[in-house]
């Protein structure tokens, strides 16, 4: 049995993730965005992500990226929970973001930019409501106002119900031409 016709294909494709020349960058030729190789508080040394992750709440999250923007005059932001999930490997062993691309990439939720707003009923007699900010009345909007989304970088599961004022590790994103 001749294997090699079955392999080339998926030999010949390129990998959707490269790193740059410079080893700061991981970029998505296809979807035409670069990924910072380190989350925010770590800097790449040549070899690796060397320092503490920084945690943010939301709010510093996006702060951060106007920061980095500004300093760099490149237009970083914090990326879509989608776009973070597309960074999780599934099938991996173990599964999460590939170590070789994001090196001491933290396996735990990290801030997406996604935003949620309710629009069910709710029912102000839960307490899970109430601790939310959600009574049922004409402000049970203001509730989905102290939550956002967030991805959990070893599942790729994403979760509009964390709180804004969690503390968890920023990856940015920025468009690649």
């Amino acid at each position: 049995m001749n294997t090699s016709a079955q392999e080339s294909p998926a030999q010949s494709a390129p990998p959707r993730l490269t790193v740059s020349e410079d080893g700061t960058l991981v970029i998505d030729k296809r979807s035409k965005v670069a990924w910072a190789r380190c989350v925010e508080g770590t800097q790449w040394n040549g070899k690796t992500c060397a320092g503490l992750p920084l945690l943010f709440d939301r709010t510093e999250a996006l702060a951060a990226a106007s920061a980095r923007s500004k300093a760099e005059s490149v237009a970083w932001r914090v990326p879509r929970a989608n776009e973070l999930r597309h960074l999780v490997n599934k099938r991996g062993v173990p599964p999460g973001v590939d170590l070789t691309l994001f090196p001491a990439a933290p396996g735990t939720w990290h801030w997406s930019s996604s935003t949620r707003i309710r629009s069910g009923t709710v029912n102000a007699y839960n307490y899970g409501n109430t601790m939310q900010g959600s009574s049922g009345g004409p402000s049970s909007q203001l509730g989905s106002f102290k939550l956002g989304w967030a991805v959990d970088m070893t599942t790729g599961e994403a979760s509009g119900d964390v709180a804004k004022s969690s503390r968890l590790p920023v990856r940015l994103i920025r468009s690649y031409e």
